[in-house]
């Protein structure tokens, strides 16, 4: 299983979410971001994960049609295991500051 942290900046952007924002996002991540890194093939298509070109290591995941989050690999915390660091959450305007 991936392990993960969130930035403070990440943790305050999904306070501000609504709490049907929370659950897409969440739902993404569960039934297809968190798969996908476990089994280490490639992201499901309909993420659209796409690295960001003025943030090299960055990476932003689609999780609805306005629905944005960024993130980047960490250092493993378990042997074997990749670890995600969550940066930003919210729409299309963060990828200004990812």
């Amino acid at each position: 299983m991936p392990t993960y942290e969130a930035l403070p900046r990440c943790t305050a952007d999904l306070d501000r979410l609504s709490p049907t924002q929370r659950w897409r996002f969440r739902r993404a991540v569960l039934e297809a971001f968190v798969p996908d890194l476990r089994t280490r093939r490639p992201f499901h298509p309909g993420l659209r994960i796409k690295g960001i070109r003025c943030a090299p290591g960055v990476y932003k995941l689609t999780w609805a049609p306005d629905g944005r989050a960024t993130w980047c690999y960490g250092r493993a915390r378990i042997a074997g295991d990749r670890h995600i660091v969550w940066r930003r959450i919210g729409t299309h305007s963060i990828l200004t500051s990812p």
